[in-house]
């Protein structure tokens, strides 16, 4: 089988999680500078057998989009273009941020490493995709 990866876009970091082959473990991989990720994903996908990307959708409470979706939109149109075989599913990410900070909380992390914030994105990602994998 091949790996299910997942982005939580951001303006300027990305977080990003991976799964394992048989598609049943999320585990977060890197936080990317957002300029740098399409030549990471390039890499990334030319190296390792993916057949889906979840995107994560950040919706406000009211179920609207929010302003970071025109920027997924135009990323999901590159992504695309580029590898069009690439199977791109949308995941609601609706309090992952709060639920990364939390899971951060509940591993013992100390205050410095909570305010990492590309662990947070990275944390992020993977709430998505195990959100993905568990409605599956």
């Amino acid at each position: 089988m091949a790996r299910i990866i997942a982005i939580d876009y951001g303006t300027k970091r990305t977080g990003i999680a991976i799964t394992d082959e048989l598609q049943m473990i999320a585990s977060g991989l890197i936080t990317v500078e957002t300029k740098t990720l399409m030549d990471f994903l390039t890499k990334y996908l030319a190296e390792e057998n993916v057949e889906t990307m979840v995107l994560g959708e950040p919706k406000r409470m009211s179920g609207e989009a929010s302003q970071v979706e025109e920027h997924i939109l135009s990323f999901r149109e590159s992504v695309e273009k580029k590898f069009p075989t690439l199977k791109i599913i949308r995941q609601d990410e609706r309090f992952t941020s709060k639920m990364a900070f939390q899971t951060m909380i509940d591993g013992g992390l100390g205050k410095k490493k909570r305010r990492n914030k590309a662990l947070v994105d990275q944390i992020s990602a993977t709430i998505i995709l195990q959100d993905y994998l568990y409605n599956l």
